[in-house]
């Protein structure tokens, strides 16, 4: 089935679910006061007990699953835009260099609000990865993905170390850097806040990634959404359908043992398996994980009374960058120094029901802009910046 030749046509399941990522993220977001750990020190028991399971289910269904899909519908998108200039004779590629240049600048305005905690400027890099592979065949592009996604580079160490028992990992100084956010956050002081977000911020973040997996996992979930773009996997026929149908069983019935096995690699004395093997596992459980949320969530997208129940996340989806952003802002207003500090009074449970609230304004925003404008106020800029030296490629 092809994608209409005369004008791009969006995908409804495709916003839908990239709002419920960006819900799940601001959740799992306003838990961690944003990456600044301070909660009220004294609390009644039963309210301990509350925030424990609130903390355990929110993690469990969101933490590291909802950023995937994120990645993943990067990747998607990417093939989209490819696919509309490839049918006008055109390659969009080069033009998909610049728009990462001005992902770059998103990013940065994220991470002045988002202390030690942005993604925009790893999709920025890792983003290099899609250029690469769009004119790749199909089969090139899946093994390139699942070895990717099989983290080579965390069992290059591991292999290393059962060679050689006296090998360590590169200590790239990440805990020390996150100390040193912790301080000028606390500080309270506005301009030092900025300025630290966005260097040494940054470059927390980046180390970190290294560190977790992230840099491979995000390639590997780029591609994977790019693969699915070219398969056309998102758009409803009986055979996708049937398709999602067996990747949520067969992730289902993976995910289980993987969760198993790193629960057992992490319980591990030596760090070094932890942070190698530990990674790895940790990172498949997860991927397994969000091929349930996103096969589950396309089945039941299949149904009226489902469709209906989300689709508020239609147009939380479709303004996903102004939505991101705009949950950092609010999220260091609200948790901050600076701002209301807020963060030493809010518990997990406090927390997750101010992330509800902001969710439920930031719904209504969007469909109150998007009821005058095609595209939210970043995206809208974002578009125009990409073709701002031609008005003959859109």
């Amino acid at each position: 089935m092809e994608l209409s030749a005369s004008k791009p046509t969006r995908i409804e399941v495709v916003d839908a679910l990239r709002g419920f990522a960006v819900m799940a993220i601001i959740l799992v977001h306003n838990l961690e006061h944003f990456i600044f750990p301070v909660y009220p020190t004294e609390q009644p028991t039963w309210l301990a007990v509350l925030n424990d399971g609130v903390f355990n289910v929110t993690f469990s269904l969101f933490a590291g699953k909802a950023y995937a899909i994120f990645a993943l519908l990067f990747g998607f998108t990417f093939y989209i835009q490819c696919h509309n200039q490839e049918k006008k004779g055109k390659d969009f590629g080069y033009r998909f260099l610049w728009r990462l240049i001005l992902l770059v600048g998103f990013a940065t305005l994220n991470a002045a609000f988002f202390p030690a905690g942005d993604v925009l400027l790893l999709f920025a890099i890792v983003g290099l990865i899609l250029f690469l592979i769009r004119k790749w065949s199909n089969k090139a592009i899946l093994v390139t993905a699942t070895i990717l996604l099989l983290q080579p580079i965390e069992w290059y160490h591991y292999i290393v170390f059962l060679l050689d028992p006296a090998y360590t990992l590169p200590d790239l100084g990440v805990s020390a850097m996150y100390n040193e956010v912790a301080e000028y956050t606390q500080a309270g002081d506005f301009r030092d806040f900025i300025w630290g977000n966005v260097t040494l911020g940054q470059k927390a973040s980046l180390y970190w990634a290294i560190g977790a997996g992230r840099f491979l996992q995000t390639a590997g979930l780029f591609l994977s959404g790019f693969y699915i773009g070219r398969k056309e996997l998102f758009i409803t026929t009986d055979s996708h359908l049937r398709f999602w149908i067996k990747t949520l069983i067969i992730a289902a019935i993976c995910f289980a043992p993987l969760y198993s096995l790193k629960e057992q690699i992490m319980a591990s004395d030596n760090a070094l398996v932890r942070q190698t093997a530990g990674t790895a596992f940790d990172m498949w459980q997860k991927f397994a994980f969000t091929l349930i949320l996103v096969s589950s969530f396309i089945i039941l997208y299949q149904k009226e009374c489902f469709k209906k129940a989300v689709s508020a996340l239609h147009f939380y989806g479709k303004m996903s960058l102004t939505n991101y952003i705009g949950q950092s802002i609010l999220g260091a207003i609200i948790y901050f120094p600076f701002g209301l500090y807020l963060a030493p009074y809010c518990g997990y449970t406090a927390s997750l029901l101010i992330g509800f609230v902001l969710f439920l304004l930031q719904v209504w925003f969007c469909k109150w802009w998007l009821a005058n404008h095609k595209q939210g106020p970043l995206e809208s800029i974002w578009h125009k910046w990409t073709w701002m030296f031609t008005d003959n490629d859109k």
